[in-house]
């Protein structure tokens, strides 16, 4: 049950992350773009780190 947590909430994250940077484009902003960057970056890194340490 906790990795199956964990799973949907990195996927909020990526989810988030993805918006941050489509919006960030369509206003141009490049700070709201690199945001959506280091969130989906952050999620992946944490994810890589949690299936690594469940085996």
């Amino acid at each position: 049950m906790k990795s199956f947590a964990l799973v949907v909430a990195l996927l909020a994250v990526v989810a988030i992350g993805v918006a941050g940077v489509v919006l960030g484009e369509a206003d141009d902003s490049p700070g709201l773009q690199g945001l959506g960057v280091l969130l989906v970056i952050g999620a992946v890194v944490l994810g890589v780190r949690a299936a690594r340490r469940a085996r």
